[in-house]
Parts: C-alpha cells; sequence; structure tokens
C-alpha cells in the first residue's frame, strides 16, 4: 500500500493540462502515461466486471455503454497501457434491468469470477440492489449511467462517473428559466423507481428556488404506456412547459402522447430522457425536449472528438452521453490498475479514488471525496432528431 500512496503522491503532482500522445501517433490518447509508470507486478490477465442491461427496454442504454466498454478495452490492450503482454479483459453479465438480476450478475462477478473491480450496473435502482455486494467483498464498484441521489453513501468502494440529477437538474431549470422565460410549469414523474424520484425532488427544489410556479404534479409507474389522463389533466392549466421524470421507454410515451394532446412547448427532462434512442423513437415530436448531460456529441475538445470518431468507425452510429459514460469509466479502471501497480481490490481502489484531473471526452475529470464526479455538465435541446446546445443557437 505504501508503495501505491507514494506513486499517485508522485505522480498526480504531474501536468496533465495537455492529454499525451500515443507512440507515432498525432491524435489525443487517453490515460496517465507519465503520471504513473508502466506496471511491472500485474499478471497476465485483469478481469473486470461489467453488468449492462443488455436486452429489454433497457438495452437502449445498456447497449451504447457494452460498445463503447469493449472499444476502451481494444485501445487500453492495443496500447500497452498497462504493460506489455497484461491483458484487460471485460467480463460482461446482462442485468436486463431488473434488481434481482444485478444481485445475481454482481455476485457471480464478485464472489465466482473474482474481478478486481466493476463497472455498472445501468440504473441507480439496480445499483441501490447490488452495489452492497461489492462494499462487502471489497470490491470498488463503478456506476457509469447511476444518477440518483445517495448512491455512493454505500461504501467507500461504491464510485461513478455520471453526474448525479442535483448536479445537473438546477443548471437544466436556471438556464431553461433565463432563455425561455419559464414560470408555469407541470410535473410527471415515476414514482416506483429510484432514479425517477430523485430526479423529481432535485427538480421540485430547483423549480422553487428560481420562482417558478407548479401549477400541478401527476404520478405513473414503470411500465405504463397510456400517459393521456395524466397529461390531460396537466395540460389544462396551459403550462408554460412539463417537467418530466422518467426513464426511455416511459419517456418516449409521454412526449409522443403530449403532442397529441396539442403541447407544444417545451419538455424538460431528466437523464433519462438523454439517449438518442428516445429522440429516434419518438420522431418529431421530441423537437422541443431539454435535458442536461455530461457529453454533447457536439463537443470540440481533442479526446471527445477521437473517441466520437473512434465509436462511430467502429459501430456505424454516434454515441450517446451513456457510452461517453461508460468508455470514461473503462479508461478510470483501467488507470486505477496503472497507478496501483497491483490487482488487489483495496489497492485499485485507493488509486481511483485518488485519481484527478484526468483528461476525457466528459472534460478534465476527478473524484470529489465522496467519489461523485467532477466536471462540467451541458444543457441541451432536441432538434431535428439530434441534441444541440441549448442556446447556441438563436433559432431555438
Amino acid at each position: 500500500m505504501k508503495k501505491v500512496c507514494l506513486l499517485l503522491v508522485l505522480g498526480l503532482v504531474v501536468v496533465l493540462a495537455a492529454p499525451v500522445l500515443a507512440q507515432d501517433m498525432e491524435e489525443a490518447q487517453m490515460g496517465l502515461w507519465d503520471a504513473c509508470p508502466t506496471p511491472e507486478n500485474l499478471p497476465e490477465t485483469v478481469n473486470l466486471g461489467v453488468i449492462f442491461g443488455l436486452s429489454g427496454p433497457i438495452s437502449v442504454y445498456g447497449g451504447p455503454q457494452q460498445q463503447a466498454v469493449q472499444l476502451a478495452v481494444s485501445e487500453i490492450n492495443d496500447s500497452g497501457y498497462l504493460g506489455e503482454g497484461i491483458e484487460l479483459v471485460a467480463m460482461f453479465e446482462d442485468s436486463t434491468g431488473d434488481a434481482e438480476q444485478a444481485i445475481a450478475a454482481m455476485t457471480k462477478l464478485v464472489e465466482e469470477d473474482q474481478v478486481v473491480a466493476v463497472i455498472g450496473p445501468t440504473l441507480s435502482t439496480e445499483a441501490f440492489s447490488a452495489d452492497p455486494i461489492a462494499q462487502e467483498n471489497g470490491t470498488a464498484v463503478m456506476g457509469v449511467s447511476n444518477t440518483a441521489a445517495g448512491l455512493t453513501d454505500m461504501g467507500e468502494f461504491v464510485f461513478r462517473d455520471s453526474l448525479p440529477e442535483s448536479s445537473v437538474i438546477p443548471g437544466t431549470i436556471a438556464q431553461a428559466t433565463e432563455i425561455l422565460g419559464l414560470k408555469q410549469v407541470g410535473v410527471l414523474y415515476g414514482n416506483d423507481d429510484d432514479f425517477t424520484l430523485s430526479g423529481y425532488d432535485v427538480f421540485i427544489q430547483a423549480l422553487e428556488d428560481h420562482g417558478i410556479e407548479i401549477l400541478g404534479e401527476e404520478t405513473f409507474a414503470r411500465g405504463d404506456v397510456d400517459f393521456n389522463p395524466q397529461l390531460t389533466a396537466l395540460l389544462a392549466d396551459e403550462p408554460d412547459a412539463l417537467v418530466v421524470s422518467a426513464l426511455a421507454a416511459e419517456a418516449v410515451q409521454i412526449i409522443t402522447q403530449a403532442r397529441d394532446l396539442g403541447s407544444e412547448g417545451p419538455i424538460i427532462g431528466g437523464n433519462g430522457l438523454n439517449s438518442p434512442a428516445v429522440l429516434e423513437q419518438s420522431g418529431a415530436a421530441s423537437d422541443g425536449v431539454i435535458v442536461a448531460a455530461a457529453w454533447n456529441i457536439a463537443s470540440p475538445s481533442p479526446l471527445s472528438v477521437a473517441f466520437t470518431a473512434s465509436y462511430s468507425e467502429a459501430y456505424d452510429a454516434n454515441p450517446d452521453q451513456f457510452a461517453a459514460q461508460a468508455y470514461t469509466g473503462a479508461w478510470l479502471m483501467a488507470t486505477a490498475v496503472r497507478c496501483a501497480d497491483s490487482a488487489d481490490r483495496a489497492d485499485v481502489r485507493d488509486a481511483l479514488a485518488a485519481i484527478q484531473d484526468f483528461p476525457s471526452p466528459l472534460g478534465s475529470f476527478s473524484f470529489d471525496e465522496n467519489r461523485n464526479p467532477v466536471h462540467d455538465p451541458v444543457v441541451q435541446i432536441a432538434k431535428d432528431g439530434a441534441f444541440a446546445v441549448l442556446g447556441a443557437d438563436e433559432d431555438m
């Protein structure tokens, strides 16, 4: 452990203002190549557990996440980031969006497969059920799409690189209020899911902080398909916008049904609406959907541009925020292993917690003292089937 701490203290004081360049390459390369020396004590294979929702409705998030981790692992291995001949292996498990399945997947990876660390699961509800297993077994687990409040309170081995709703929703409401002049809204939220409930709480506080009147509130449950009664009640008061805390499957129906009922105003959502699949499935109805994000494809940073190009070339599709966070998460885990020069779970946990000013597609990334992410968010608006930065176009 002393060796780990010494390497981190010495390494992380190195200036990291510019991303290093890969050997014989001119494009930006991920990783703390100079801050942490090439490992000398790793086993030939380092197994990393990954739990995503790869089937069912939740796969709109989990599919891009899996692809992004696969891309990152390929880059890590091809570049020799963990040392010559050392292979990082991602062991994937499908949680299907179900808490019990997530528990089973976490138990298998941590107790049977003895992975060095775990990325995932996809949903906050799954994480609240499964992450305690990692905590009890002293294994670092990183949520790359978990934004509900209180996630890292489960213990010192629980991390996330996904900005919590409390870090992005207030800015969304502030910017939407400034640009669109919001005064009154209707609120619709899922009342049986940790993520949607957490988002609702943050939305209500942000609306109150900005003096926005809440004309009415309605609820729904996961799996619901008919939202006409709730939307009819909310729209009858003619709000300036609808505020929605929902996951993708329900969000698509809410958006399309609201437009069918004649709503033309903004629909302000939480992280569950932040997927190209939501825009694709709701079509032209998605125009005017506003949501904050950890990342936007229009980011000009060299690492973001390089990630977008690599992902698009590999999968013939553009990445979304969930892919960017999963990709960054895999590199963060590999960096913890590199800086620890160890596959010991406690060493990896300590090295992960010490990461500061890590250049990534998300921007300069750090963990705070509670193992939550620190970097700047962006507020987006849907237009013509894609997310653009809110306020970037005066016509929006």
